[in-house]
């Protein structure tokens, strides 16, 4: 008996990512907010980190809230539905629920079951790798619109009194819709991580230890020399690998998006790559802080609104953060 061949789905050769959305927590916290806990001055915080203030989210708003209007106003940009979306990627690491995946329930309040949905936690590489999966999935024809979440309230897991990474964490949302394209909109992406070094960035003590041992609710704590060390000398490699992968150079780049981790980091990763004063920066850090995930398409949202980059500009993107996960890729803008 001839066994019979299977059949494979094929998609389209291109991508793009059809539109963009986004929302900021709603309280603007200035650094005088926070230097007394940690017994610092707003001085030492714009000197260390680059960040003014940040945005981050009431009380009665959670993370879920901030993904479902990011999402959103994503598909009033792309000029599309719910229904129009075949699958729905969430990356987050602040989603209090284990199961089931918040993706599920955005996919439901935005109209789009019964589409795929799942979570990621890859942290502040998120969105990228979000990126990359939608781009494979419309390509592969298992997906033709899909939408691509970042989402964060990092200020649930905030200890006021930590000099490490408390005074930079911001909340928002960021999303996209990646679909079909005539032309190369989405650049291959170049991801990895580094478990040796999870110690980086991370949870005080797991949710186990927080119940049986009476440590009460994590926080986040990262070894900041390290992480500055790692992220300057080892990502601007992996951006400079996006950029031949993509067959882009440097000054063909229309805007550098990174993660908005450090502004010191920022301009670092400027000097490492060579970037030409024509290449405009993100720097949403400033005034936003550090959202994890939602960083990314929260600062592209900002470049875009302001007006300092047009549709179709090609931008290199970066995320990198706790595992260590790191992923890049070059995109036309929307």
């Amino acid at each position: 008996m001839t066994r019979p061949t299977l059949a494979q789905s094929t998609g389209p050769a291109f991508t793009r990512i059809l539109g963009l959305g986004a929302v900021r927590g709603e309280n603007l916290v200035p650094n005088d907010d926070l230097v007394g806990p940690i017994e610092s001055s707003d001085e030492w915080i714009r000197q260390r980190t680059g960040i003014v203030t940040r945005t981050r989210a009431g009380a009665g708003t959670d993370v879920l809230d901030l993904a479902e209007v990011a999402a959103k106003r994503a598909l009033e940009s792309a000029g599309l539905t719910g229904a129009d979306i075949d699958a729905v990627i969430l990356s987050t690491v602040t989603y209090f629920h284990q199961t089931p995946a918040g993706a599920a329930i955005i996919a439901d309040r935005i109209g789009a079951t019964p589409a795929a949905a799942f979570d990621i936690s890859a942290a502040c590489a998120g969105y990228c790798y979000g990126i990359g999966q939608a781009d494979a999935l419309v390509r592969a024809g298992t997906a033709r619109n899909v939408l691509v979440i970042g989402a964060e309230k990092m200020s649930d897991f905030v200890d006021p009194t930590d000099r490490s990474i408390s005074f930079l964490l911001g909340d928002g949302a960021g999303a996209v819709v990646v679909g079909p394209s005539d032309t190369p909109g989405i650049g291959p992406t170049v991801w990895g991580s580094d478990g040796g070094q999870s110690q980086a960035i991370r949870q005080t003590h797991s949710w186990q230890a927080a119940t049986d041992e009476g440590l009460g609710w994590p926080t986040l704590r990262q070894e900041g020399q390290s992480v500055f060390k790692w992220a300057v000398w080892q990502m601007a490699p992996v951006a400079q690998k996006a950029l031949d992968a993509a067959g882009i150079t440097a000054d063909q780049l229309d805007a550098f998006i990174p993660h908005q981790a450090n502004m010191r980091i920022i301009d670092q990763m400027i000097k490492q790559l060579k970037l030409p004063e024509s290449v405009v920066v993100a720097r949403d850090i400033a005034d936003t802080g550090n959202t994890s995930a939602a960083s990314i398409p929260l600062a592209t949202e900002r470049l875009i609104r302001e007006g300092q980059v047009s549709s179709g500009a090609l931008a290199l993107q970066i995320g990198f953060g706790a595992g260590l996960v790191y992923a890049a890729q070059v995109v036309v803008l929307p």
